[in-house]
């Protein structure tokens, strides 16, 4: 599957065996956090940083599946061109109807009836246009997950605009509820790759990417989802302070709120631990991107500080997915970000 992809123009890069992540960093790379684009492994021909090492050199193929053929199979998608639409089918609370459609009110004689999953909110986006869901689009290579979801891939014009990644459950860039975008600064598993949950197994007859449908590449501009100017930066560990300065008395009422926001992250944080039962299929990332929104209205509203946030963010998500702490940090910063923007008061004042 690797060749095969490269041959199509597509950069791969290397799963962990029976995984759908990225194959660990060496020994050195987890030890010192340090930018992609400063490591030293990638020239060397390593796969350290996930994506980042993804290439359609025949010589690394070789070296890195001839020798570990049981790795998996990841497609870089911003330097392949691809977009894909990552259909989830999580058990999860469904959301209030104005939070189904960003940017879409939804009114109140809409039946939403059995509304229960990222298919039936990109049904909902395509009826709205006059569109068929994409997940239906049987012109184009569609992949079902082991978790029940469904990869919908389509390439890009190589003359028009790029798009990012993001999650279905942003408050601030997303498609639709339980609909991830897989694009810059993303990768998708390959068909054909296996988990102890199953198989990733193409759908229909298409084998191939069809081009993006020009309604969902205007819902995509819609939505943000073309690149920034500047990249959403991850925040890097801090190291450990050789003195600590005593700390200075707080006012009642500040500790009061403190205590306050964390009771109300706690039952939060507790959904975002109780992934790390399962491998996959527990909605881990848009648990954590909820938790992490709702820590960043604490912070905008005086409650924790953003210190206090990210550890316990960061303490959680390392506790349920230890060998995903670059995509946690990743959506750590960007909904403690977007939380930032709606100040949230325990209490209930405004």
């Amino acid at each position: 599957m690797a060749r095969w992809c490269a041959g199509n123009g597509w950069p791969v890069h290397p799963l962990a065996a029976g995984r759908k992540t990225p194959a660990g960093n060496c020994p050195a790379c987890r030890k010192d956090h340090h930018r992609p684009a400063d490591c030293p492994c990638l020239p060397a021909g390593k796969w350290c940083h996930g994506f980042h090492a993804a290439t359609t050199d025949p010589e690394l193929l070789a070296a890195w599946w001839g020798v570990n053929p049981a790795l998996g199979v990841g497609v870089s998608c911003g330097p392949a061109g691809l977009v894909v639409l990552d259909v989830d089918a999580h058990s999860a609370e469904v959301p209030h109807r104005d939070r189904l459609l960003p940017g879409i009110p939804i009114h109140a004689s809409v039946n939403l009836a059995g509304l229960a999953s990222g298919f039936d909110t990109l049904a909902l986006l395509a009826a709205l246009r006059g569109r068929p869901s994409p997940a239906d689009d049987a012109s184009t290579l569609r992949v079902r997950t082991p978790s029940g979801g469904l990869h919908v891939w389509y390439r890009t014009d190589p003359d028009g605009p790029s798009y990012r990644s993001s999650v279905g459950s942003s408050p601030k860039v997303a498609l639709a509820w339980q609909v991830d975008v897989r694009a810059v600064g993303g990768y998708i598993v390959t068909p054909a790759t296996r988990t102890p949950a199953g198989t990733y197994t193409p759908v229909g007859a298409a084998r191939f990417p069809a081009p993006l449908p020009d309604w969902l590449a205007a819902e995509l501009r819609r939505t943000g989802h073309t690149p920034r100017p500047t990249p959403v930066q991850v925040p890097a560990p801090r190291p450990t302070p050789v003195q600590v300065p005593a700390p200075r008395p707080r006012p009642v009422r500040a500790a009061r709120g403190e205590r306050r926001a964390t009771r109300l992250l706690e039952p939060l944080l507790a959904e975002v631990e109780a992934c790390g039962a399962a491998a996959e299929g527990t909605a881990f990332t848009e648990k954590l991107n909820r938790a992490a929104y709702t820590a960043g209205g604490l912070v905008a509203g005086g409650h924790l500080t953003e210190s206090q946030a990210q550890d316990l963010l960061t303490a959680a998500a390392d506790r349920a997915r230890p060998h995903r702490s670059r995509h946690s940090l990743t959506v750590i910063a960007s909904a403690l970000s977007a939380g930032a923007a709606r100040p949230f008061h325990p209490e209930g004042r405004p």
